[in-house]
């Protein structure tokens, strides 16, 4: 039996110039960190005293005798891709909800790999991991999805990631005092808005727009740098949220996909009611909503957003992780 916890994430800055359409060409960044709340993967051989050769548990459970009729696509492509002959029973538990902007989908890919090679006895890397899950999605799934959820899954902490090329991708880590970091964690309320969507169907009208939108881009990676310098120097915290909320109306105007009324209101409310700024999580169109909000206004807003959940959080350090190692399979 082998157990692996994966992190989910929150992006801050750069999101968009980790499309390949943009980065191999032009290079990107982002700054993301982990956060506290996972995507659980166990996985075991399965006795062969079943009907079935495969069981697969995730909001549905599937009882499969042949790879070829997986429905879910990235539990398919990962036994397709790891040549899984034997028996598995899989079962999957997350902390949040899928499709809610936090990099779920590559968390559990990334633990899926993980716990698929820890169950063959090996040790593999970070950066390993995060290709193979950048491969899978990309190149077998065919989704429309950019390149750093599978990186800063696997690594874990506040990064900054540089993309250049077709696979040159450099994590970062960012140094700054304990102190600065617990400041930073202090500002940010994450909220559920309740909905959820499918990403890879925002993103693919965002990539289609790439070639019309360099300025945007490239504003939008030197924002990176920008967030780094406010975190990393003595100016007041309140800069970064101020950042938030410029790339979150440059966000915006990428696709009408990416907000709606909905959550436009939810943004116009807690700005009015004391965030500084924000931005929606991952493609857009839904899920969660990350704000900046100083600790003085924190109850005004969550009193203003009272029908939306507050999601308390911390930045996690580890990445993706083999919690459970038992030969015996149980």
């Amino acid at each position: 039996m082998i157990i692996s916890r994966t992190p989910f994430r929150i992006s801050f800055f750069g999101g968009g110039t980790d499309y390949p359409a943009w980065y191999k060409d032009n290079g990107g960044a982002v700054l993301s960190t982990t956060i506290d709340k996972y995507c659980y993967i166990s996985c075991r051989h399965l006795p062969p005293f079943f009907k079935h050769k495969h069981r697969i548990v995730y909001s549905k459970s599937e009882l499969i005798k042949d790879i070829k009729s997986i429905n879910h696509p990235s539990v398919k492509a990962v036994f397709e891709y790891m040549k899984v002959t034997d028996g598995l029973e899989i079962h999957h538990d997350g902390d949040l909800p899928a499709r809610s902007g936090l990099g779920s989908s590559s968390s559990f890919t990334v633990g899926l790999l993980h716990a698929l090679y820890a169950l063959q006895g090996k040790m593999v890397s970070k950066k390993r991991l995060s290709l193979e899950a950048i491969h899978l999605e990309q190149d077998l799934i065919k989704e429309h999805v950019g390149s750093q959820d599978q990186v800063i899954v696997s690594f874990g902490g506040l990064n900054k990631i540089i993309f250049n090329g077709d696979h040159n991708i450099e994590v970062q880590p960012i140094t700054i005092s304990v102190d600065r970091i617990n400041e930073l964690q202090d500002n940010l309320m994450l909220f559920f808005t309740g909905f959820t969507r499918i990403a890879s169907t925002v993103a693919k009208d965002q990539i289609a727009k790439i070639p019309k939108k360099s300025g945007e881009l490239n504003r939008m990676c030197t924002m990176v740098d920008d967030a780094i310098d406010i975190l990393n120097t003595n100016i007041n915290i309140n800069s970064f949220g101020e950042l938030l909320n410029e790339g979150w109306q440059i966000k915006k105007g990428f696709s009408n996909k990416v907000s709606n009324s909905d959550i436009d209101d939810i943004y116009a409310t807690a700005l009015k009611s004391g965030a500084t700024g924000g931005k929606l999580l991952g493609a857009g169109s839904g899920g969660f909503i990350l704000f900046f909000v100083k600790p003085q206004f924190q109850q005004k807003v969550r009193k203003a957003l009272k029908n939306f959940l507050n999601v308390p959080f911390k930045f996690d350090k580890t990445g993706s992780q083999i919690i459970y190692y038992s030969e015996s399979g149980v």
